[in-house]
């Protein structure tokens, strides 16, 4: 992951930590990491490992993968979902599904 992508991740953690309505030692402790760990995660200063990442997103209610996916895609649909303060997390997490489910059947189609 280069920089970018590592204050990417970052800013989508804590996104979605703050959609959740938790603080950063909730969630350090909840993904059993240290709350100066999760700030670096989150100002983009660390990238977190695999099995870190799992830790979080899971934490957080959040496919992993997801959580990597959406803070690689470029802005626009994922953005406003999260942005949408009448959507609850599970509301959240349906509607990208269903989104990045429409994206890949229309890369295959494609043949992308």
């Amino acid at each position: 992951m280069t920089e970018s992508g590592t204050g990417a991740l970052g800013e989508m953690i804590r996104r979605q930590r703050e959609l959740a309505s938790m603080t950063m030692r909730q969630l350090s402790t909840m993904a059993g990491i240290s709350n100066p760990y999760l700030s670096q995660i989150e100002h983009g200063v660390r990238e977190p490992s695999q099995a870190v990442l799992r830790q979080i997103a899971v934490s957080l209610g959040l496919d992993p993968d997801d959580l990597q996916r959406d803070a690689d895609a470029p802005p626009g649909v994922r953005e406003a979902i999260d942005a949408d303060p009448g959507l609850t997390a599970a509301q959240r997490r349906a509607l990208k599904e269903v989104y990045s489910s429409m994206i890949a059947a229309t890369a295959a189609k494609h043949g992308g």
